[in-house]
């Protein structure tokens, strides 16, 4: 497993969300990416198998807060172990209100997580940044979602921003966006992005060896 997560690590250190979307073009036909991100934590890169917290709009009566609570849910998703990996915040049709903020999300950096993906906002963008982890959302938000929605299950198959994510599907996320990929395609995949990546890159070394046009 280690010799598989340094392969991973290598190949993704040197391409970016677009190689790997078109990669994945090229032997999945369903949806893997994800675009208008945004991050507090502005160039780093988020990359780890998914855990996933599917959110459920809140009730009180059936979904007890004391029950149904972040930290609960949190280590719920990781107690088979988690570091390195996602944690991927479904908010299930709810994507302007705040998933997390800076204190639940001392959670992620204390178990060592590789950082979030949300299709949701986060509170907290200051105190996000100061974690040594990787953030990327819908937008940065002040309120607390809570007596909207409520984190509900674990580590079920979701759905982000219309891109399914199954538990232990890499999550890669950069400034240009996000990508799923299926756990089992992950080396050929990013394999076959920095082929894409090469060829791009030779394509533009050519133009400029041309010179301009008389």
């Amino acid at each position: 497993m280690a010799d598989m997560n340094d392969r991973v690590q290598d190949l993704a250190s040197r391409v970016r969300t677009p190689d790997v979307v078109d990669a994945m073009g090229r032997t999945h036909r369903h949806r893997c990416h994800i675009d208008n991100l945004v991050s507090p934590t502005p160039g780093r890169v988020l990359l780890g198998p998914a855990v996933t917290i599917s959110y459920f709009p809140a009730c009180r009566e059936t979904l007890p807060p004391d029950q149904y609570s972040f930290s609960r849910l949190f280590r719920e998703a990781v107690r088979d172990g988690a570091q390195g990996s996602v944690l991927v915040l479904a908010a299930n049709g709810y994507p302007d209100v705040s998933l997390g903020g800076g204190s639940k999300l001392a959670l992620v950096a204390a178990h060592g997580l590789a950082g979030v993906l949300a299709d949701g906002r986060l509170r907290d963008f200051p105190e996000i940044a100061a974690y040594d982890f990787a953030a990327y959302c819908l937008g940065q938000t002040s309120r607390w979602g809570g007596d909207v929605v409520t984190p509900f299950e674990t580590n079920r198959p979701v759905v982000i921003s219309g891109v399914a994510v199954r538990p232990g599907d890499y999550v890669f996320a950069d400034a240009s966006g996000a990508v799923v990929i299926p756990a089992a395609h992950v080396i050929s995949a990013l394999e076959e992005a920095n082929r894409v990546a090469q060829v791009e890159t030779d394509f533009v070394e050519g133009l400029r060896q041309e010179g301009p046009a008389d």
